[in-house]
């Protein structure tokens, strides 16, 4: 089960877990946390999870 948790600003938009959430209506990051691991985000100046989304990986790849 992914939990949807908003974590403190870090770049989020840059993140591969952040995404739109159409219940909420906003951007929430998805990553699958436990309570530890959200508990140490929240804590955190600069989210431990934050992942570089790079939607041109695959084209790189291929040339």
């Amino acid at each position: 089960m992914i939990k949807k948790k908003k974590l403190p600003e870090s770049n989020c938009e840059t993140c591969e877990f952040y995404d739109w959430d159409d219940d909420m209506q906003e951007n929430v990051c998805i990553a699958n946390l436990d309570e530890d691991e959200f508990y140490r985000a929240m804590s955190s100046p600069r989210c431990p999870f934050y992942k570089y989304y790079n939607e041109y990986k695959s084209v790189q790849k291929q040339n």
